[in-house]
């Protein structure tokens, strides 16, 4: 309505001051006065069809059903066949792959099981959790060099199975020189006897072995000095 009372104003006063100027032409003559007033009347015409248009469109806008975001967002979900439950779970599940991959939780084969076994589940799809998941973390996984599970170590002269354990590209704590042991027991008879130009098998720490060892450091005290 005040889109209506507006045009028709603004049209009132179009023709109120062409008129006074019209009459104010001393030269116009009768024939140029009709042509005059049958231009001003195309031109109400004319506006009052787009205003006509305006309304119907209005009109239409006020009887569309929007839906609210909690009802599309419900609909999204049902395409892929998952409540909100599902989602949330499936959330937490990414966020926790996530922090493994970032983190570098061995092994590796076991985070790419994972990995996958998110990529089949049809909530991935989402546009929530598509590029994470298929794109992100498999980038991460790829570019991940993981240590091999042991190496082999030839021993020099003045070794011993502690100071083996001890160097810090193998444990860095000579508290687990047993693993070293357990690990080549073919070819150590006695702890305290290796020899030069022997090769052993140096096994990676699994997090609960590293733990061990390390409460075994730190709560060590040494003898008292006599």
């Amino acid at each position: 309505m005040k889109l209506n009372k507006y045009l028709i104003g603004v049209f009132t006063l179009l023709l109120f001051f062409s008129v006074n100027m019209f009459a104010q032409d001393e030269d116009m003559t009768e024939e140029q006065w009709q042509t005059e007033m049958t231009s001003l009347r195309a031109q109400k015409e004319s506006l009052t069809k787009e205003l006509s248009a305006l309304q119907t469109e209005i009109s239409n806008l006020k009887a569309t059903n929007i839906q609210s975001y909690d009802d599309c967002i419900s609909e999204l979900y049902a395409m892929v066949g998952a409540t909100r439950a599902d989602v949330d779970n499936f959330r937490r599940a990414v966020n926790e792959l996530k922090s493994k991959i970032d983190s570098k939780e061995s092994p590796k084969a076991d985070r790419q099981k994972d990995l996958d076994a998110l990529k089949m589940n049809k909530i991935s799809a989402l546009p929530e959790f598509y590029e994470t998941v298929h794109i992100t973390l498999q980038r991460a996984l790829d570019s991940w060099m993981e240590e091999p599970m042991e190496v082999d170590y030839t021993v020099v002269r003045g070794d011993c199975l502690w100071n083996i354990a001890k160097k810090n590209e193998f444990y860095g704590n000579g508290f687990a020189w047993p693993n070293i042991y357990k690990a080549n027991r073919d070819k150590i008879k006695d702890p305290d006897l290796i020899y030069p130009k022997q090769v052993f098998k140096i096994p990676k720490l699994t997090d609960e072995e590293k733990a061990k060892y390390d409460k075994i450091r730190r709560n060590y005290k040494p003898a008292p000095i006599q």
